[in-house]
């Protein structure tokens, strides 16, 4: 399977600096990093040779461009006026299929910059795991049990929202109101704020928030203070995210059904809510079929 560098190496016109903890490569405006990690059961393709295949970067890096949703305004090289910049929702850090941190089940991971969220737009968790499960099917049928999400939450600004939008991804609820009422599964969401106690003090007024503006897609049925015993580590050192995972609430209840698509509306509600309630640290969202 061809390395990350090599491929840098040879497309070197493609790609941002080399990926740092905590810091979007590039000097295009940053929210932050968001970080997704997949886990599950992947099955590889047959047909697919693994050591000609690309690798987990290039595959989520040609998607993103695909979609038109790569930043790619801080790209390095040496042929700038050569190159057609455009903005886009993230610029690439960094990904793989395994990870030396990484617990037994993970699948792929995938690390990006994210560009400053417009006021009127939600953080962009949709398109973000849209990429990330789209390149992993590349490689092998996943059979997805779980998604950890870091959300830049300290880089959303609540007074940017304008009063018609304070929690942008509630104006696209009614994507889900046509769904086979058989897709619904039962899952846990574990929040985590790190060593930073923050969640603790929202926690009520965050799964309220959920109830109030995110029914139809999440029923949360029980709510749980919790420590690092019960949420899971991630992939990730603590000192990119303010880990270890020492803080954080569970919500156990209801998906309308278990898609990148709700996963990520619920994450992008998750984070602007907890923006608004105050928190300023990143959050490690845990979701797990049960």
């Amino acid at each position: 399977m061809e390395s990350r560098r090599s491929h840098v190496d040879r497309h070197p016109m493609l790609y941002r600096d080399e990926a740092r903890p905590g810091v979007a490569p590039g000097s295009v405006p940053s929210a932050g990093t968001m970080f997704a990690a997949l886990y599950g059961e992947l099955v590889p393709h047959a047909w697919r040779d693994p050591k000609l295949g690309h690798d987990a970067y290039s595959l989520f890096y040609h998607r993103s461009i695909a979609m038109g949703w790569l930043d790619d305004r801080g790209a390095g090289g040496d042929f700038k006026d050569r190159m057609l910049r455009a903005p886009g929702l993230w610029g690439m850090n960094d990904a793989g299929w395994d990870h030396p941190l990484a617990v037994p089940g993970l699948v792929s991971w995938f690390q990006v910059g994210v560009s400053a969220v417009p006021g009127d737009r939600p953080l962009p968790v949709q398109p973000f795991l849209r990429c990330a499960l789209d390149a992993t099917a590349r490689a092998g049928a996943l059979d997805l049990s779980a998604v950890q999400v870091l959300l830049p939450v300290q880089g959303l600004d609540p007074a940017s929202r304008p009063p018609y939008a304070p929690v942008p991804a509630i104006g696209t609820v009614g994507w889900f109101g046509e769904r086979d009422p058989g897709s619904r599964t039962t899952v846990e969401v574990d929040i985590s704020s790190g060593r930073d106690s923050s969640i603790l003090g929202a926690t009520q007024q965050l799964s309220e928030h959920l109830a109030d503006l995110g029914r139809d897609v999440f029923m949360c049925r029980s709510r749980e203070v919790v420590g690092r015993d019960v949420i899971p580590d991630p992939p990730l050192a603590d000192s990119f995210w303010n880990g270890p995972p020492l803080h954080g609430v569970v919500l156990r209840g209801e998906l309308v059904e278990w898609s990148h698509d709700v996963i990520g509306w619920l994450a992008e509600v998750v984070a602007d809510s907890a923006a608004l309630l105050g928190v300023r640290t990143p959050l490690l969202l845990t979701l797990t079929r049960t």
